[in-house]
């Protein structure tokens, strides 16, 4: 399954719950720096301040961030392009929709239709009729050899 991934030049994530592919995907994202501030205040006989200021990393988009993304949000990642976040694409614009189910359910695919592929015979419909014999011996007229 790895290679077949590997392989891919394209992947669309378009919102899901599962561990394995929010773990990949968050590590794909990368980090960013962010800016870190504490400050403290004691309080003793003397009191004392202080502000410590330091730069760390963190995930561009946890596993859980991206568990509850927002369902008009997509994440793309193209070959040799980083990952972007993007809109997802409205179907109800596309001008072929009125062609789909969601539209219409006249429009759905009905696979027990199209599997039935027994002949229907019509009363005035003409056919032919050819018989056959089978010419391959029997049990009992096999030559012994």
């Amino acid at each position: 399954m790895d290679t077949v991934i590997g392989n891919c030049n394209s992947a669309l994530f378009l919102g899901g719950k599962e561990k394995t592919t929010l773990k990949d995907l968050s590590e794909v994202l990368g980090k960013e720096t962010i800016n870190l501030f504490n400050e403290s205040d004691m309080h003793g006989t003397q009191r004392s301040y202080g502000i410590n200021y330091q730069k760390a990393g963190k995930s561009l988009m946890s596993m859980d961030e991206l568990a509850v993304l927002d369902g008009s949000k997509c994440i793309l990642q193209l070959r040799g392009v980083r990952p972007f976040l993007s809109d997802k694409y409205d179907i109800t614009k596309h001008p072929n929709y009125k062609y789909l189910a969601d539209y219409d359910k006249r429009n759905a695919f009905d696979i027990e239709k199209f599997l039935d592929t027994r002949l229907k015979v019509k009363p005035d419909d003409v056919y032919d009729v050819y018989e056959f014999e089978d010419d391959t011996p029997s049990d009992d007229n096999k030559v012994a050899g």
